[in-house]
């Protein structure tokens, strides 16, 4: 296959087993990407290895020539008793009400993270990740969490018809707040 613009040489699907081998490599693009503090990646791989326990848990990777990884992304069936949902249901019936919080949270793909390497930012990795995570979820919608505020991130999520759920919400735990976006499944092509 040949390199394409983004310096990207190819997408693969993880299984739980290429997510367990790269997960260091993988958390090293979060922190990067999120711009968080050292140690978080020791934080964060007990969580992001139960999560590829979950059902429908799906992971596309962006793989640069020599193989290494530029970019991924995961999510999986949201249900009630994770905390995600549990967190955003509490937030969205408080806000919106039952039934909406019923409509969002009934049959949905949570896209539990995203992240590609700074420098890789901006050359389409991002869109092309999350359309193949996407493509084929037979759930009726899909929903995410980002940090409030405008970003690459913001922009992908409104080009690919991301609209508010949840705005300004405070996770248990976190002092920032949250936009929590959702759009009908499947994703128009490009």
């Amino acid at each position: 296959m040949t390199a394409m613009s983004s310096g990207c040489s190819r997408y693969v699907q993880f299984s739980p087993d290429d997510f367990r081998a790269r997960l260091p490599e993988a958390l090293a693009i979060y922190v990067s990407a999120m711009r968080y503090p050292e140690g978080t990646a020791e934080q964060r791989a007990p969580m992001w290895l139960t999560h590829a326990l979950r059902e429908g848990w799906r992971c596309m990777a962006a793989l640069d020539a020599d193989g290494a990884l530029l970019g991924l992304a995961y999510g999986y069936h949201g249900r009630a008793g994770q905390w995600w949902h549990e967190q955003v249901r509490q937030g969205l019936t408080r806000r919106a009400g039952q039934e909406e919080a019923d409509r969002w949270l009934s049959d949905y793909f949570e896209l539990t993270e995203i992240h590609v390497r700074p420098e890789k930012q901006g050359k389409q990795i991002g869109e092309d990740l999350l359309r193949r995570l996407l493509d084929g979820i037979p759930k009726e919608n899909v929903l995410l969490s980002t940090p409030e505020g405008t970003n690459r991130a913001w922009n992908l999520y409104r080009r690919t018809g991301f609209t508010d759920v949840l705005r300004d919400y405070h996770f248990t735990g976190d002092p920032r707040p949250f936009a929590i976006l959702g759009r009908p499944l499947p994703l128009e092509p490009h």
